[in-house]
Order: C-alpha cells, then structure tokens, then sequence
C-alpha cells in the first residue's frame, strides 16, 4: 500500500493526522479521545482489498463529534487517491454494538459526493458472539466507481458472503 500523504489529509482534515511508529494513521478529538487507523492488506485471491481498521484504544465514549466522520472521510479519500484497491471493513463487536457502528459508519459515508465516487456495499454475516452464541457483524466494500473490475468486484463480494453464510449454523 502506498502510504498516504498526509500534508493532504491534515489540509482537508477537521483533526490533525500523525502516522506512528507501528503504521497506524492517528488522531486525537477535541474530546481528547484518540482514534487510530490501519490498513490490513486481504489475503483475497480475486483482486487486491485492504481492511480499513478504525479504533478507538482506550474504549473511550465518544459524543457525536461530526469531526471525526469528517477526519475519516479525508483519510479514505487520500486512500484511494494513492491506492486504487478495494476497502473491506467489519465493524468492531466490541459490546454488542456492531449494528450501531455499522449504521455510523454507512451515514458518515454516504454522503452525496462519497455516492458519486464511490460504491458502498454493506451486508450482515452470521458470527459468533463473545458469548459463543450466534450473532451478526457487518461488513463493508467500498470500491471507486470507475474501477475497471467494478461489477467482478461486487459479484466477488456477494458470492463470498453467501458462501460464508451458507456454512455457518
């Protein structure tokens, strides 16, 4: 993965961005609650992916602060500006919360010019929950709109859900 130019995010961004020393992209909220970000690349045969990673390491509670959404968007835009791949992301189960963030995170992304750029594709899978009873999590594709390989992409997507589905209880 190419990594991102930060003098462009921090020039867009509402939160100063760092990159520190294990990689991950960092910032602190007006709240003092610090964000990290990583990307992981995909062991995915079909076409190159990376695991977009955003945590929150002290499990701070975090008031709607709409500069955070504004931070992230600038990080995935320098992203895909420098890395034309595909971001896969699964949304922490941490407290049972995952259908929340999964709701958070699609309305930070949905946003008018973010549908013009891009696809986002998100879909619930069968887990496992802390208490090893069934669950779900939410999972996310977003890939650029001119992708040469777009529609394979979003099959590949869809078929690798339901196989995974299909082989949970």
């Amino acid at each position: 993965m190419n990594v991102l130019n930060l003098e462009i995010v921090n020039a867009h961004s509402e939160y100063q961005v760092f990159l520190s020393q294990t990689g991950k992209y960092i910032f602190r909220t007006d709240y003092g609650i610090l964000y990290a970000i990583d990307f992981e690349l995909d062991n995915n045969p079909f076409f190159t992916a990376y695991w977009f990673n955003l945590t929150n390491p002290k499990h701070t509670k975090s008031p709607n602060d709409t500069k955070i959404a504004q931070t992230v968007i600038c990080i995935i835009e320098e992203f895909f500006r420098l890395n034309p791949e595909v971001l896969l992301y699964m949304c922490s189960t941490d407290n049972g919360k995952q259908a929340q963030r999964a709701r958070l995170f699609l309305r930070w992304f949905n946003g008018y010019e973010q549908q013009q750029k891009y696809v986002i594709k998100a879909t619930d899978v069968k887990g496992i929950g802390d208490d090893d009873k069934p669950s779900k999590d939410y999972v996310a594709l977003i890939v650029q709109r001119t992708h040469p390989y777009l529609n394979d992409i979003l099959q590949c997507f869809d078929d690798e859900i339901q196989l995974f589905n299909d082989n949970k209880p």
